[in-house]
């Protein structure tokens, strides 16, 4: 028998795009709701209890109601896109490739909160530098971010593309999170193994998908006098043998004159990037990635398979 999969809040960007992707796989059964019942309770209900898996695409507080819903259901698994629960210890957290452990983990859970987008490319920069010793966890880390506006949802992907709204958004670049007290804080030290909050400035680009997180290091700062070399080598070592996440060697990377956050648009890959001149002191980790592919519904998917045993 095919695994049963719901999608809750299907029709929302997240919702759509994973149901795309799953469109195409013939070895699972899709639950589905119409949009027009898509404030049916009772008819949600009974979706969210029937799966074997429900994928929640839903705001924080509509992703809680769910997990209360299946109270008592021991046999419908969750992957959660909100940020509800990423930092829950009795949630899984879903960035298979974090650590050597974290692919059973996923693989064995019940429960599986989905990274953010801006966390996937941060974490996957700055924790196994702490894990190795070369980054001190009290290091006063900084990541800056741009990406694409679908990011936002329904309500800033009409921000952005209805010049008619009157909330229409009309700047090429803009930033937020001015009170640095963006909610992806919290996800990204804890997983990233940090002891103080990173100061984390996200921004949002006219374009649709793609993303860039910078997390840019003094190397004076960091423990046993690491070279570029040294960090790009660790990266490696921690992402060797992966097929989503790439390490870009540094003689490629050394020959680029500029970054473009939308090169992965549509796919589920990650590329993570060490800039830096040797002598200089300073050394830029860069994460190119789709906002919507690996940080979002690549990311969901990919945990779902490795919950069904499928693949990944």
């Amino acid at each position: 028998m095919k695994p049963k999969i719901f999608i809750d809040g299907e029709h929302g960007t997240t919702g759509l795009q994973i149901r795309t992707r799953l469109a195409a796989r013939d070895d699972l059964a899709v639950l589905s709701i119409p949009e027009a019942e898509r404030r049916n309770v009772d008819l949600r209900a009974e979706r969210l209890h029937e799966a074997d898996v429900a994928i929640l695409c839903l705001p924080d507080d509509a992703s809680k109601e769910a997990v209360r819903i299946l109270e008592g259901n021991n046999s419908t698994r969750v992957i959660d896109t909100s940020t509800a629960h990423r930092v829950h210890p009795d949630w899984a957290y879903g960035f298979a490739e974090m650590d050597a452990a974290q692919r059973q983990r996923i693989a064995d859970a019940r429960l599986v909160a989905n990274p953010g987008c801006y966390p996937t490319g941060a974490i996957s920069l700055i924790r196994p530098l702490v894990a190795a010793g070369t980054l001190p966890a009290d290091y006063p880390v900084s990541v800056n971010a741009v990406s694409g506006y679908t990011g936002g949802g329904k309500q800033m992907i009409g921000q952005m593309e209805d010049a008619s709204r009157p909330d229409h958004i009309a700047a090429p670049h803009f930033l937020y999170g001015l009170p640095l007290m963006h909610k992806h804080v919290a996800e990204m030290k804890q997983h990233g193994l940090l002891d103080r909050r990173p100061i984390f400035a996200p921004s949002v680009g006219r374009f649709a998908q793609g993303m860039i997180v910078q997390v840019p290091l003094h190397l004076a700062d960091l423990n046993g006098s690491a070279s570029i070399g040294d960090i790009h080598a660790t990266l490696a070592a921690h992402y060797a043998g992966q097929d989503i996440v790439e390490v870009v060697p540094l003689a490629l990377s050394a020959k680029l004159d500029r970054l473009d956050p939308t090169e992965l648009a549509d796919t589920d890959r990650m590329k993570l990037y060490v800039f830096g001149t040797e002598g200089q002191g300073q050394v830029n980790l860069v994460a190119l990635l789709d906002n919507l592919g690996k940080g979002a519904s690549g990311a969901a998917v990919q945990n779902m398979d490795l919950m069904l045993g499928l693949k990944h």
